[in-house]
């Protein structure tokens, strides 16, 4: 970023309302990236994206993202189709790092400084996860894409942003969906759904709501970390959420 471009940020940063939390990270379902094309990485959409997070990043948060690899490979449904799990897991691993480097291209067309860390070491293209080098990059106010999820296959990357947000201090999960929060039942589907404005990790469990999978919510849930639901899908959502407005789902 060069010196007229951080000058300018500066100024835009002054304007903007203050954030609610210090540093926050943020999940995004590979799914998301493909738009309506359902497959591979909508430029449009990646776009849109990167330029709702660069909003919530002016306000001076600390951002931290994990990014799934849906869109690309998904490992949990090759298993299920015959393929070994482990190496169907570790295939949608990479996906997560394609996923990875093109929303880190994206960011940075939004003059946003990111880096990339993998939990799987491949060094021409990333930076290998360690705890206190993410932290690092998050106080010096650049944003962290954790890639390859846990680096072990069984683990999801909900579990791998549970896990994130715990060892950088996150002060709460950004669950961002296709809808505007959590609903009793699939809103897409039932037109009868009731959305829930807050619910408990427990009520979560008990009801098999379809909000992060039950290892990722019970973590959460161990570290009182709170997670918010929200439509990723209505620009501005994110700076809402950052800046303490009520929007969504709130778990706690």
């Amino acid at each position: 970023m060069t010196s007229p471009q951080k000058s300018q940020l500066k100024q835009r940063r002054k304007i903007l309302a203050q954030p609610h939390y210090k540093r926050i990270l943020l999940k995004l379902s590979g799914e998301a990236l493909a738009g309506d094309q359902g497959f591979g990485i909508n430029p449009q959409v990646i776009k849109d994206i990167a330029k709702d997070i660069a909003s919530a990043y002016e306000t001076q948060t600390e951002i931290a993202i994990v990014i799934g690899g849906g869109n690309i490979f998904r490992g949990i449904a090759a298993s299920a189709t015959g393929m070994d799990r482990a190496s169907s897991d570790y295939m949608g691993m990479l996906a997560t790092c394609i996923n990875s480097l093109a929303l880190q291209d994206a960011l940075e067309k939004e003059n946003v400084d990111t880096r990339v860390l993998s939990a799987i070491e491949m060094a021409e293209i990333a930076e290998p996860y360690i705890r206190r080098r993410a932290i690092r990059h998050l106080e010096k106010k650049r944003v962290v894409i954790f890639a390859a999820g846990t680096g072990n296959p069984y683990f999801t990357t909900d579990t791998a942003a549970a896990l994130r947000a715990m060892e950088v201090g996150a002060e709460v999960i950004m669950k961002a969906t296709k809808v505007d929060g959590v609903y009793d039942k699939d809103p897409m589907k039932h037109s009868d759904a009731v959305k829930f404005d807050s619910l408990n990790y427990i009520d979560v469990l008990n009801r098999r709501l379809d909000v992060m999978d039950s290892t990722a919510i019970s973590l959460c849930m161990d570290n009182q970390l709170p997670i918010i639901c929200f439509n990723m899908k209505t620009p501005g959502n994110i700076v809402k959420v950052v800046t303490g407005q009520k929007i969504g789902t709130i778990i706690k």
